[in-house]
């Protein structure tokens, strides 16, 4: 059974290249731009993981984990990439229920990795 895992990340090229990763995975990936169409996306769709920058527009990942937590009340794997992982930022993430956080630039194969310890984590 394929895993899905929605990505969120206004960085086209990034996002571009890591859902080419993540399907050659074996993965069933949604790739969104911004918050707007995370909202749409998790209204229909719930993911077995969210993989999501922090700064996006309408909505960043840290509104985002407040959203999947305490409003949609979901416990699905949260992993936060940001080129912005000042302090504030990785506590905030993990205060609010964050998996995991990475810092970019990401390297897609530690990115597969620590995705796969989430998936497992939550198959056990």
């Amino acid at each position: 059974m394929e895993r899905a895992i929605l990505l969120a990340d206004d960085d086209e090229l990034l996002g571009s290249l890591l859902t080419f990763r993540l399907k050659k995975a074996g993965y069933l990936v949604h790739h969104v731009r911004d918050g707007k169409e995370v909202k749409e996306f998790l209204s229909h769709t719930k993911p077995d993981l969210i993989v999501s920058d922090i700064m996006m527009p309408y909505f960043s990942g840290i509104e985002l984990i407040n959203y999947v937590r305490n409003e949609l009340l979901l416990q699905i794997p949260i992993i936060i990439i940001s080129s912005a992982g000042n302090e504030e930022n990785v506590l905030s993430a993990f205060e609010l229920g964050a998996s995991d956080f990475i810092s970019k630039p990401v390297s897609p194969s530690e990115l597969l990795v620590r995705i796969a310890r989430e998936l497992n984590k939550t198959t056990i």
